[in-house]
């Protein structure tokens, strides 16, 4: 009874705050503007691979060293005791971009509150690179991100090929995980 009560609550929740607006029958945006979205989506990209670059000189050797990385300029967070997590961002490789992405993450334990926050995760190898695009990796409990903060460790590092940084942007919530995350990968037309 209660896993079910549980899942119930997690599926109110994801399908209450995390699908798109054109579920209810509404999109605030027309085909038109298509363009227009794809443009400020690339400038928040820019913003967050600035703000990492910059802020967080430490990073030097993730950026100079990582066969890959995806960047999530803005990744929602909230839960009470159920939590989902949800963000869109940009794929490069070998420091050509790639193609877009879908972070998805649902959690269930004790979790409070909401949050936004950056992210970056850098893939050490091509192999990993490769199973993140083809959906084969998901971050698991015993992968943790280091929350940025003035600067980053000089111990960090690479865990299982991957490399994850966290910038909080806003909101306050007790519980900062990235057990649990999914991918999806979109590949640039060509």
């Amino acid at each position: 009874m209660k896993k079910l009560l549980v899942t119930a609550l997690a599926a109110i929740f994801f399908s209450a705050f995390l699908t798109p607006q054109a579920n209810a029958g509404w999109n605030p945006f027309s085909k038109k503007d298509k363009a227009q979205i794809e443009i400020v989506e690339e400038e928040e990209t820019a913003e967050a691979l600035t703000s990492f670059r910059d802020n967080y000189t430490g990073l030097k050797k993730f950026f100079d060293t990582a066969y890959g990385y995806a960047v999530f300029p803005s990744v929602g967070k909230g839960g009470i005791f159920v939590g989902a997590a949800r963000g869109r961002g940009d794929v490069y490789e070998e420091g050509v971009f790639v193609g877009k992405t879908t972070l998805t993450q649902l959690t269930v334990g004790l979790q409070l509150g909401g949050q936004v926050f950056r992210e970056i995760i850098f893939f050490k190898r091509k192999r990993v690179m490769t199973d993140f695009k083809e959906g084969r990796l998901t971050l698991g409990a015993q992968v943790s991100a280091v929350a940025l903060r003035s600067g980053v460790s000089a111990d960090a590092r690479y865990s299982k090929g991957v490399a994850i940084f966290t910038e909080a942007k806003g909101g306050l919530m007790y519980e900062a995980s990235v057990g649990g995350q999914r991918f999806t990968f979109d590949p640039l037309e060509k």
